[in-house]
């Protein structure tokens, strides 16, 4: 299988290459060049079968140059008990018998970021060996909550890399901040960005394209990655589990074979709502995809005007992971509705850099109709769904699965809709715990990892284990800087 760019479709490179480079030079994103199909005999095979395995079957099919061997073990050690705290890996719990939801937050971190960052450093250090790279890779990351203990937690002590995460400033959670900063390994490092999550990941993707910087750090034994979503190495593994959830609701008799499945994803860059596309994409059975954002409602807007405009107030959300004005993966999303039209991908990217808007065709914006669907649910609505699902279900949520929610009821009054439909749970409501203590009617009585007993003691809900070890554990990292000052952290961290 072969990789392009959305930028310049004349770039093609091996699975493993698209890997270990993680961005394109052009700045575009690495895609491959066919999406291939699964049909209702491949679907059956999968039913009953472990996670790992269904994990190994989907990625092989895109990453050729890799064997199914490979991937299976890579897929047992991603996902193994000592790592994930279910043997179902991503469960689904059924609500109702309409309305089911994906847990994503069984991992290390307790946030749906395992599901591919437990899983990319395995992809990423046999792609070193399959490409002949001999150079340390130095992974970048912006985060804007979880992906960067994530990808910490699965590069940490991984031979042949290092790692540097940037994260905004006073945008995390403070559980968010105290598992990025405690972080262990001697291959990390962790620095905050005065700015919002924009800031840092424009300043990554500054740092990619500056040939004298890649050059500078080629001379010294260093090689940049990432392990941001724009990493088709981190989409992929996404994937997988949205072809698990409806295997699990085929085998639990929840709907038939050929049925079709709503899907509705928490999202800000764009990333865990477009894996589901590319199920859709493969032939899995999927009606409507309904996307779901907070108060930063660009992605709203942009779904139902065809107008991306991310020229309008940030909002600091009890949801930061998904307080995001520029969506990266749907660079992606829009190079497959163009029939995969480079220039007209430029053309939208740069009027994005320049002027901070873009309006698509008028094909795109019917495609678009056909198959999404965008809501927004603002702060109030995020506690009130947060109690209702808690006093009223029994069922606790954290801020960015309660959006889900909210905006799940918002698409079903609106169109009446009553197809089966799965919403997405990506974080325990334990690493936004004042939050969720605030919604259910109790006051935070401290703060980040102390509130993690006053939750337990008012919901009975178990504590994750990884975020029980927090508690008086010592920071590493105090590093800050101005969002242009990003390339020198990066030089003086590979010095």
């Amino acid at each position: 299988m072969k990789y392009y760019s959305t930028r310049d479709c004349s770039l093609r490179y091996e699975s493993a290459e698209a890997i270990k480079m993680g961005l394109s030079r052009d700045g575009g994103l690495l895609t491959p060049v066919e999406i291939p199909q699964i049909d209702e005999a491949f679907l059956n095979e999968l039913v009953n079968a472990r996670y790992q395995e269904r994990t190994a079957r989907v990625m092989g099919l895109f990453l050729t140059d890799y064997s199914i061997g490979e991937l299976l073990r890579f897929a047992e050690n991603a996902y193994g008990p000592e790592k994930f705290d279910t043997e179902a890996v991503a469960p689904v719990r059924t609500v109702d018998d309409k309305t089911h939801c994906l847990e994503l937050w069984h991992g290390p971190t307790s946030a749906f970021k395992d599901m591919a960052l437990q899983m990319l450093p395995q992809l990423l250090s046999a792609a070193l060996g399959k490409t002949g790279e001999d150079k340390t890779v130095c992974i970048l990351v912006a985060t804007s909550g979880d992906t960067g203990k994530a990808a910490m937690e699965g590069f940490a002590d991984v031979p042949q890399t290092k790692i540097m995460v940037f994260y905004p400033k006073d945008g995390v959670s403070a559980v968010q901040e105290a598992q990025m900063v405690t972080q262990e390994g001697a291959n990390v490092g962790v620095c905050a960005v005065v700015g919002n999550f924009d800031d840092a990941q424009s300043g990554v993707k500054r740092i990619f394209s500056d040939e004298a910087i890649r050059e500078t750090l080629a001379q010294r034994g260093y090689v940049l990655s990432s392990a941001n979503s724009i990493n088709w190495g981190r989409i992929l593994p996404q994937v997988v589990y949205y072809i698990s959830a409806y295997c699990d609701l085929l085998r639990d008799g929840k709907i038939a074979m050929g049925q079709k499945v709503n899907f509705c994803v928490p999202t800000g860059n764009f990333g865990d709502i477009l894996a589901a596309y590319y199920a859709k994409r493969m032939g899995l059975p999927v009606g409507k995809l309904i996307c779901a954002s907070n108060r930063n409602d660009v992605l709203t807007d942009f779904l139902r005007t065809g107008v991306y405009d991310r020229n309008r107030t940030f909002h600091t959300t009890m949801s930061p992971s998904m307080d995001i004005l520029i969506s990266s993966n749907l660079e992606r999303l829009l190079f497959d509705l163009s029939g995969e039209n480079d220039a007209e991908i430029r053309g939208y990217m740069s009027a994005l850099s320049a002027e901070g808007k873009y309006e698509v065709s008028g094909a795109i914006k019917a495609q678009l109709a056909e198959q999404y669907w965008g809501g927004f649910c603002d702060e109030a609505g995020t506690a009130a769904t947060i109690a209702d699902y808690y006093n009223n279900k029994g069922y606790l949520i954290d801020t960015h699965t309660a959006v889900a929610v909210n905006v799940m009821e918002q698409y079903r009054a609106a169109t009446g809709d009553e197809t089966v439909t799965v919403f997405v749970s990506t974080a325990s409501p334990y690493k936004f715990c004042d939050h969720v203590l605030t919604s259910v009617g109790h006051q935070p009585v401290g703060d980040g990892v102390d509130l993690l007993d006053q939750l337990h003691e008012v919901s009975g809900v178990a504590v994750p284990r990884r975020l029980a070890e927090l508690r008086g554990k010592e920071r590493r990292f105090d590093l800050d800087c101005q969002k242009l000052e990003m390339e020198n952290v990066v030089l003086e961290f590979l010095a």
